[in-house]
């Protein structure tokens, strides 16, 4: 009886345990699908007048090139990227995808998992119906598993048999088609006024789209204020870099439902910072904008223009020390000029380049898995670097890698611009008869180490190098027997060593202009200084809205291809001055009319009315060789229009033979200049802009080869023989001859000599 009532009593104290766990809610660590949805109400009900704003990601734009994905049974994960501004914060998230199965898979258990931030979120079980189709689904992804940086992998769980499946059977795919996209709903974040956090909210290292700043006057900005709002556009060009930018100018307004930048001095300020109070020292501030506490302005504010100058150089050198709402600039020393072609984007071309300082994200030379992802790396050259006699480019390649177990074919490929260059056998690591006397931080991880050539005529301004580690994988499916051995597939682990090295010193900087590749691929030849301490920016008195945006546009492409703010640029609205200096010219608005009366400048004015001369052969793009004859102009054509142009020039400076004068030029329509600003902000339409002259129109850029050329750079006498004989097969040919000729006679009069000195010898005898 006894036994019986502790039992009983058990029974019960179990059951009241159970009771008691069901009613418990559930734990926040572990959410649930179903709490996804209020979170995300009560975020927007939290602040009903929150600004809400739709982003839609493209797989063609985030996913991969080619935007695709293929998953495959070796490889059966892909992944896309994503960032989330600071000010942001997503309430709705929906994956849609596009997918074709393998008509192979087995039905159920076949299956696409997704993932978010390494959670799974998602699964997508294939069905009978949905093998060797064009399917569609969407996904609700939770938004609380989305933080600043995010990643979505996919992954494939395919089989093709019930047993003896081989992983790398060419049955087991699925195609994610590249109009796959991921809907996001974003809003916005009040923040405070801090600059601890400068750039942000102007300009966040999260956002992948091109950066938008709007810069504010109060008027038309003096020379100074020009110049300042040059250097902050350069100064953020190089924060985007690969993201493109552009700067919208505004005169007495704010822009709508935007951050924006302004400029204002004690006496000369914008209508809505009437009250604001007056500065004694060049200062930097962040607020909010009048009845908007979701857009910031970060105002530029000085006693004159001159202090306006100072608080920009205090941004570009000492952004770390800004902090609080209010920071000012007490002084800022620049030291000496930076040396020509040191841009930090650039490779160094006075010693040796470590594969560490191309470097842009943190394990960029690490890659892992059944077939691991191509490690890739950019090379940004000088455009004038003279490679033509050039044996090849040294490279110091040091790798390490997971060994194959056998000598199965497996190998490192190197790629150059998608181009292949070099392979080498991955070995076998051979521990027979060995024992382990050391555990190393590299341990399983085989070491080696090549010495490579590159081809230089196969570089050019962008370059990008790529090795491929390809595993020769080898599955067991079944045995001849009969038996079935089932093999797990083990990852593979690469490594390019950070101490890699690439050699492009000792080559000289030798190029013919003009060249307006090398202007929209590197801002050549202002770029050949970072700081563009040899630039001269020529710019209309009393520009327009339009005008300014170009000017800002230009200089933030150009701190974006050297990785440097345009800390001493110079500008100046009278055209005089420019052949008082001995600098580049870059030219933005239209010639004045007074140039015309300087007759030490009539060359310029007859570039100008040779803009649109047609040569007598047109190449489809620069690479094409193009001989002095095909240059000549064959006919001028003057066609009046309604519709917008614009056009980029390149020619010679009339001041200055080793100088050149860029001009970006407009109709004076406002639709030109936006033509002309989205031209160079594009990189497909940048691409198409070569030769000496780009005409720009609704329909696309089109690029002229024209007139006369010219070269910038020194070679000694020698090489440029050697040069002019390399391009003149002809020439190369007639001073073979001369040679062979020369050399024969010299040859012919020598036996001559000795013929007659051992006839004489015989006659003494």
């Amino acid at each position: 009886m006894t036994r019986l009532t502790g039992w009983f009593t058990a029974l019960l104290m179990g059951t009241a345990t159970l009771s008691c766990l069901a009613v418990q809610p559930a734990s926040p660590m572990m959410p649930t699908y179903a709490a996804a949805a209020p979170i995300a109400l009560t975020a927007t009900a939290s602040d009903p007048n929150a600004p809400l704003r739709d982003s839609l990601l493209n797989f063609s734009q985030v996913a991969p090139s080619p935007g695709s994905m293929a998953l495959r049974g070796t490889q059966p994960t892909s992944q896309i990227e994503f960032g989330v501004r600071s000010d942001e914060v997503v309430t709705r998230a929906l994956l849609n995808l596009s997918y074709r199965p393998s008509p192979a898979l087995i039905p159920t258990l076949s299956q696409l998992k997704i993932y978010l931030n390494d959670e799974m979120v998602g699964l997508v079980t294939l069905t009978a119906d949905q093998l060797g189709k064009r399917n569609q689904t969407q996904i609700s992804l939770d938004p609380r598993f989305i933080a600043d940086f995010n990643r979505i992998r996919l992954e494939l769980v395919g089989h093709y048999a019930n047993v003896c499946e081989n992983p790398a059977n060419s049955t087991i795919w699925l195609d994610i088609g590249k109009e796959s996209r991921l809907d996001l709903t974003l809003q916005k974040l009040p923040l405070k006024d801090d600059l601890s956090h400068f750039p942000e909210p102007f300009f966040d290292t999260r956002d992948a789209r091109p950066l938008t700043l709007p810069m504010v006057f109060s008027t038309q900005p003096t020379l100074n204020q020009q110049r300042a709002a040059a250097m902050l556009a350069s100064w953020f060009g190089s924060k985007a870099a690969w993201r493109g930018q552009t700067f919208p100018v505004l005169y007495n307004q704010l822009p709508e439902q935007q951050h924006a930048v302004v400029f204002a001095t004690n006496t000369q300020r914008p209508d809505f910072l009437n009250d604001h109070p007056s500065v004694s020292k060049p200062t930097v501030e962040i607020v909010s904008q009048p009845g908007n506490p979701y857009e910031k302005m970060l105002l530029i504010l000085g006693r004159d223009d001159n202090d306006l100058i100072t608080a920009v150089q205090g941004i570009a050198q000492g952004e770390l020390l800004l902090r609080g709402d209010t920071s000012t600039i007490d002084s800022v020393k620049l030291r000496e000029p930076r040396k020509a072609y040191d841009a930090p984007s650039w490779v160094r071309t006075d010693r040796r380049t470590t594969f560490a300082e191309l470097t842009q994200y943190q394990n960029q030379l690490q890659s892992d898995g059944l077939q691991p992802n191509p490690i890739s790396l950019t090379l940004n050259l000088p455009p004038d670097l003279f490679l033509v006699r050039a044996r090849g480019i040294d490279m110091d390649l040091i790798y390490r890698y997971s060994a194959p177990i056998q000598q199965d074919g497996s190998r490192l490929a190197v790629h150059l611009n998608n181009q292949f260059m070099q392979d080498y056998p991955l070995q076998p690591k051979d521990t027979a008869d060995k024992q382990i006397l050391r555990l190393s931080l590299i341990q399983g991880l085989q070491d080696s180490s090549r010495q490579l050539t590159i081809p230089a005529l196969r570089l050019g301004v962008v370059n990008q190098l790529r090795f491929d580690f390809d595993y020769a994988n080898t599955f067991i499916g079944g045995t001849a027997d009969g038996r079935c051995e089932t093999v797990a597939p083990v990852g593979h682990h690469v490594v390019i060593d950070e101490s890699s090295s690439i050699d492009f010193s000792g080559y000289r900087h030798y190029i013919e202009m003009p060249s307006l590749r090398a202007f929209a691929n590197a801002g050549f030849p202002f770029s050949r200084y970072a700081d563009l301490s040899q630039t001269l920016v020529l710019v209309n008195k009393n520009p327009g809205q339009q005008q300014m945006t170009t000017l800002l546009d230009a200089l933030g492409n150009m701190g974006a291809q050297t990785g440097y703010p345009a800390l001493r640029v110079q500008l100046t609205d009278d055209w005089r001055n420019a052949k008082e200096q001995d600098r580049d010219l870059l030219m933005i608005g239209t010639i004045p009319a007074d140039l015309q009366d300087e007759r030490t400048i009539n060359t310029l004015v007859e570039a100008a009315q040779g803009w649109m001369n047609k040569p007598m052969r047109q190449p489809l793009s620069d690479i094409t060789a193009q001989n002095s004859s095909d240059r000549q102009v064959e006919s001028t054509t003057t066609i009046g229009s309604r519709g917008p142009l614009a056009a980029i020039i390149g020619f010679q400076s009339p001041f200055n033979a080793q100088r050149s004068v860029v001009a970006l030029l407009a109709d004076g329509s406002p639709r030109a200049w936006d033509l002309l600003n989205s031209a160079m902000l594009d990189s497909s339409k940048r691409g198409n802009v070569f030769g000496s002259a780009a005409i720009i129109r609704e329909s696309g850029v089109d690029s002229l080869r024209v007139g006369e050329s010219y070269y910038v750079g020194h070679l000694p006498w020698w090489e440029r023989l050697w040069n002019a004989l390399a391009t003149h097969p002809f020439w190369l040919a007639s001073c073979a001859v001369i040679v062979v000729v020369l050399f024969a006679l010299m040859a012919w009069r020598l036996m001559r000599m000795m013929s007659r000195r051992r006839l004489a010898e015989d006659d003494d005898e």
